[in-house]
């Protein structure tokens, strides 16, 4: 088996579930290729050596044939890997450093067990859909990686004012948004930023995608459910003359002039998911629906 590590430094010394994962490699994995600063972070501060090991810094030194990425942190780290694998098909486990995340979901306290059935081939794999965004008549080269897992966001850039987003889908006008910004959400993204602003919650492969409104200047703008075979076209007026584009942590300025589009992209991510593990039993667990004793 060959496998990928991506994470980031972390604070504490609770790192018995790094052990299990060592001993994992050591039995039952040929090839390792681990994210260097993490490598370092591990060896450094831990003085833990992980064997069959090569080192990348981008996703040119990823190899297409990974049997499973693992994404060591939170639902923010987990993003951060889908930059590393893109394209490549490669499944990505997360496995999540602190509380309960939707992506990364798999607990410290569980890795044993999860690397015991990865070992096995107990799990099934779930397909995400990603947004791809592009500039109108510009050069996206300089985007090193136009596509957002969670969701593409429109914010204003200063805190004086609000922006105007005109928005068409499938080239008919929707609306203009008077508001702080607009949220363009996936089903992945919908328990995400999106949720924080009144969005609603969207069961991964539902086939739809939400826009939210942040903060608008209207009582009666909601949030809107649309199939993910649509188009959206953005034209944003703002006072500054500028504004902030986000794909889920990534942030770009844009100026006026610059329309962009936004759609479904031609590929999807790839995650590992275990017999015990589901959607519903994350969003009871992670909004704590069952708190009400009535329950």
């Amino acid at each position: 088996m060959k496998i990928g590590i991506f994470g980031y430094p972390f604070d504490g010394n609770d790192v018995e579930f790094i052990y299990n994962i060592i001993d994992f490699i050591e039995k039952d994995v040929s090839k390792v290729y681990i994210y260097e600063p993490f490598y370092e972070f591990l060896s450094t501060t831990f003085d833990i050596r992980i064997p069959h090991t090569k080192l990348f810094n981008s996703y040119t030194q990823v190899p297409n044939d990974l049997d499973v990425m693992l994404s060591i942190g939170g639902d923010g780290t987990f993003l951060e890997t889908v930059t590393y694998v893109r394209n490549k098909n490669i499944p990505i486990l997360g496995i999540n450093k602190g509380r309960l995340g939707f992506l990364a979901n798999v607990a410290k306290v569980e890795v044993e067990r999860a690397l015991s059935l990865l070992r096995e081939k107990k799990y099934t794999i779930e397909k995400r859909i990603l947004l791809e965004l592009s500039l109108m008549g510009k050069d996206n080269d300089k985007y090193d990686f136009p596509y957002a897992l969670n969701e593409i966001t429109v914010h204003k850039k200063d805190t004086a004012s609000m922006i105007m987003v005109k928005v068409f889908v499938n080239e008919e006008y929707l609306n203009t948004y008077w508001a702080d910004g607009l949220i363009l959400a996936t089903p992945t993204g919908s328990t995400a930023y999106s949720l924080s602003v009144g969005g609603p919650i969207v069961v991964p492969r539902s086939q739809n995608l939400i826009i939210s409104p942040i903060a608008p200047h209207s009582l009666t703008v909601r949030p809107l459910v649309l199939p993910d075979n649509m188009s959206f076209r953005f034209k944003v007026s703002s006072r500054s003359g500028s504004f902030l584009v986000t794909l889920d942590y990534r942030s770009f300025v844009f100026t006026n002039d610059m329309e962009f589009i936004v759609k479904k992209a031609d590929f999807e991510i790839s995650i590992i998911k275990f017999p015990e593990s589901s959607f519903f039993r994350t969003i009871r667990n992670k909004l704590m629906w069952g708190i009400d004793k009535r329950n």
